[in-house]
């Protein structure tokens, strides 16, 4: 219960999780207390300080009289701790906060926004994050970018990989946008899923059973767990945050870990993402064959769609069962060995990014001269599909 007298409790409350920042935190802080466009009182800010040894709480208690926030701090110790659990009690954190208006029958359902102590949210960062949820969504990922100077201070080799990396999977995002588009989600998109900056209604966060608390990855299973839940999560490209570049980074297989591994081993694999672009091709293909069945009621039809993705039956009736869309597609996709993702190596990117680029181009002409075929004839219904018509379209 909030105390007597205490401010009203906020609209939307900033999650951080802290690990020995006491060089960054400050930043941090400057740049949610300078949020433009949402008054202080609608921001909160929980800091979970977690086996913080370097003086950061200190800096916390010094820094806290001057800030316009409402702002809460954990502290603990837990020998058991990671990147994981630390967000997932920031979090829990925020949601307690925002369900003290819940006693109101009036009280709104509140935001949860995470990012992480080395990173700087610009002074629209809560704002754009909102005006994307009123717009429909459920949760917003936004995108990242390095900062300046450490980046400058990053290999050449590492830089010129990021762009070919960056190249590649911007193609794949435009060929599954023109594949298999999603209303809520519309191109231009992205595909970046990062702890950084992450905004999600408190009901889709509960509905998503929170974020899971995994050593690693835990934004990315945060945000598989909304979609098997059939939220409306949204790419936001206008949503940037500058993170940190280093390569001492707090956690364990992180993106730190990841930029060393890489100028280690320049030729290790990519993110699984960035696969052959016939296979992604065929992912995305069968993503709209697979809500198109869902949308006309005929997914329960296993035979539309199983023996082709080489799942077996019993396997595709249990597929069937689950309860939301989102759940299915990730089973299946799971599942069907067909699906499994194979990522390419740093050298293979030049002539995948070179195929992409001619298919993106041939499949936006055909879109093209399908639209002006069907302008001429605007009254001519389709024809309905038989059964043998269904299996040639899924051969």
């Amino acid at each position: 219960m909030p105390e007597p007298g205490a401010p009203p409790a906020p609209r939307c409350v900033v999650a951080v999780p802290v690990r020995n920042e006491v060089d960054r935190i400050g930043a941090c802080l400057s740049a949610l207390a300078g949020q433009e466009e949402v008054g202080p009182d609608a921001i909160g800010v929980v800091l979970f300080l977690n086996n913080c040894t370097d003086g950061t709480a200190e800096a916390v208690a010094a820094l806290r009289p001057g800030l316009r926030l409402q702002l809460r701090v954990i502290e603990r110790d837990f020998s058991g701790a990671h990147a994981g659990w630390a967000r997932r009690e920031a979090m829990e954190a925020a949601a307690a906060w925002l369900e003290e208006t819940r006693l109101e029958e009036a009280a709104p359902d509140g935001v949860i926004l995470t990012t992480d102590a080395d990173s700087r949210v610009p002074p629209d960062w809560i704002a754009r994050n909102l005006a994307a949820l009123a717009q429909g969504a459920d949760a917003i990922a936004g995108t990242i970018a390095l900062d300046a100077e450490e980046a400058a201070r990053l290999p050449d080799a590492l830089h010129a990989r990021g762009r070919l990396e960056g190249t590649y999977e911007a193609l794949l995002i435009a060929l599954e946008a023109l594949v298999d588009p999603v209303a809520h989600d519309p191109w231009p998109r992205h595909a970046t899923r990062s702890g950084a900056t992450l905004a999600v209604r408190l009901s889709a966060y509960r509905a998503a059973g929170g974020l899971p608390a995994i050593p690693l990855g835990e934004d990315r299973a945060f945000v598989a767990a909304l979609l098997r839940a059939d939220a409306r999560v949204r790419h936001a490209p206008d949503i940037v945050v500058v993170t940190s570049g280093r390569l001492d980074g707090r956690a364990p297989g992180g993106a730190a870990d990841t930029m060393r591994q890489r100028c280690a081993v320049p030729e290790s694999p990519c993110d699984p993402r960035l696969e052959p672009v016939w296979r992604a091709l065929f992912r995305f293909a069968w993503g709209r064959r697979l809500r198109r069945l869902h949308a006309a009621g005929r997914l329960d039809r296993t035979r539309l769609w199983a023996p082709w993705l080489r799942i077996g039956r019993e396997e595709a009736r249990r597929i069937a069962g689950l309860p939301t869309l989102g759940a299915r597609l990730a089973a299946i996709e799971a599942e069907s060995p067909l699906l499994a993702y194979r990522a390419l190596r740093p050298g293979a990117l030049p002539r995948h990014i070179a195929g992409a680029r001619g298919l993106l181009s041939g499949l936006r002409r055909g879109v093209r001269a399908l639209r002006a075929v069907r302008a001429l004839a605007p009254g001519r219904a389709r024809p309905a599909l038989g059964p043998a018509s269904e299996e040639a379209g899924n051969a």
